[in-house]
């Protein structure tokens, strides 16, 4: 006669369809982050920040006085010709397409709103400025 041969159990877990959720959460993580980290990179100073190298390339100042208006000083040569936030961001892009190793940084007047630095600081890294530095007093001596 004909016997039929009685299936065992497998206990075994089958883990292929959890090693390929994974890949797809991971290359979703992956696309995602850089576009979640969102804003603009600054290295703040601190209170005794070094200052430039004297061997360094004299710096593109971006400068906002008590007034809110916007200044532009190239190495020596300082505008005193207020300009738009859309001059500024135009004048350094193609300063910085030009030498993009040059270095920028933001000059405030201690009692501009904050939102106005941040704004310039938005604008430059729009016009290709890859780091944005901040411009301080030294700290006076007590």
């Amino acid at each position: 006669m004909y016997q039929r041969k009685r299936r065992r159990p497998v206990a075994e877990i089958n883990v292929v369809p959890y090693i390929d959720v994974m890949l797809v959460l991971l290359i979703i993580f992956m696309v995602t982050a850089p576009i979640v980290s969102q804003g603009v990179k600054v290295e703040l100073p601190q209170g005794n920040a070094e200052t430039l190298p004297p061997d360094s390339k004299p710096p593109i100042v971006a400068s906002i006085d008590a007034a809110g208006e916007y200044f532009l000083n190239v190495g020596s040569s300082s505008n005193s010709v207020a300009m738009d936030l859309e001059q500024v961001s135009t004048e350094v892009g193609a300063l910085i397409a030009l030498e993009p190793q040059r270095p920028v940084v933001v000059k405030a007047e201690r009692s501009i709103p904050y939102e106005s630095v941040i704004q310039l600081m938005i604008s430059l890294q729009s016009a290709g400025v890859p780091a944005v530095g901040l411009m301080t007093d030294s700290p006076k001596e007590k």
